[in-house]
């Protein structure tokens, strides 16, 4: 389908590749080896050709989930391919398997996510993302009070360890913007003020003004912050300059945007109005992921079908027209 909208409002329009599905798509079999079609393309690069020829807005980059253990080459191909469809490449490191906020866990994280760091600087990665301040799904309880203040430092230590030992400082790497998740699948980072007061230290850690506060509309949704209290917490951080990039997602149900119950366009709006963003991400997953079983036994709303009798990439395109209607909106009234 040939694109007959344009994105004119000066904020980069991307996509988390997430519709391509996590088992037999963006996670490596046991080998580490990446999924391939019949034709013997990687799956997800595969799901973004057809997604760049079908959207109705011209895609200008993509958020590539890299799991550690993957195979360095299939990883390399695979980047070079996203790449030549014209987008700017930018990753998010999966890490697992340790728990970042307990120091005896701190070299084995760090570990996870230096081949992901050093990739983005293979490939001129210009920020990565994260979730990496918490083990997902974890029976560990909630840390609050002087829990949560040794929560905040060992994280933002274990966060300086690995921009050191990446040698972040001197390459092409200018950001880390961090996420956190919504109760259930994380216990602590579980709020925008949250994840605010790690990134806080974290710069401090550095001494520069590096990671920041990835929003993702679906986790502040799902958090026990209201619309307004997120709203506000959005405005302080884009004063700081702590704001990094915007997912558009909607809540618990992860699939079609008509979900997300005004959550996106209250909170993209409000990150217009601080005058600092740059990048936004459309983000849709499949409603019977099987790695994502877990989810569905959280919050049965997270298994609900939400196609209405499109495909995911059809899913996804129209996510793509609505945001870029979003933002040239935003745009037209004065707002970006």
């Amino acid at each position: 389908m040939p694109a007959d909208i344009t994105n004119k409002s000066g904020v980069e329009l991307g996509v988390l590749p997430t519709h391509a599905g996590f088992v037999g798509g963006l996670v490596p079999g046991d080998d580490g080896k990446l999924a391939r079609d019949p034709a013997g393309k990687i799956v997800v690069l595969a799901a973004m050709e057809e997604l760049c020829a079908r959207s109705r807005v011209a895609l200008e980059s993509v958020q590539l989930p890299v799991f550690a253990g993957a195979d360095p080459a299939d990883i390399d191909e695979l980047c070079r391919g996203l790449k030549d469809l014209g987008l700017a490449l930018y990753l998010v490191l999966m890490a697992g398997g340790g728990d970042p906020m307990n120091p005896d866990h701190e070299s084995p994280v760090v570990e996870q996510l230096l081949p992901g760091l050093e990739a983005a600087r293979n490939h001129g990665v210009r920020f990565v993302s994260s979730t990496s301040v918490e083990a997902w799904m974890s029976d560990a309880p909630r840390k609050d009070g002087p829990g949560f203040e040794a929560a905040v430092a060992q994280t933002a230590k274990l966060h300086a360890r690995a921009h050191r030992e990446a040698g972040l400082a001197a390459s092409c790497v200018e950001g880390w913007h961090v996420e956190f998740l919504r109760p259930g699948e994380f216990k602590t980072f579980t709020d925008l003020g949250r994840l605010h007061a790690f990134v806080e230290a974290a710069n401090e850690a550095v001494g520069a003004l590096f990671f920041k506060c990835l929003v993702d509309a679906a986790h502040c949704g799902d958090s026990p912050l209201s619309i307004p209290e997120n709203q506000a917490l959005i405005a302080r951080i884009g004063a700081a300059g702590r704001l990094g990039c915007f997912h558009a997602s909607a809540p618990t149900t992860r699939g079609c945007l008509s979900t997300d119950d005004g959550w996106i366009g209250a909170l993209l709006s409000a990150a217009a109005r601080t005058g600092s963003l740059r990048h936004v991400f459309v983000e849709a997953f499949r409603h019977d992921e099987p790695a994502l079983a877990g989810l569905r036994e959280l919050d049965p709303g997270h298994g609900v079908d939400t196609t209405d009798g499109r495909d995911y990439t059809h899913l996804v395109v129209d996510g793509l027209a609505e945001t870029a209607r979003r933002l040239n909106n935003l745009k037209a009234r004065g707002i970006l």
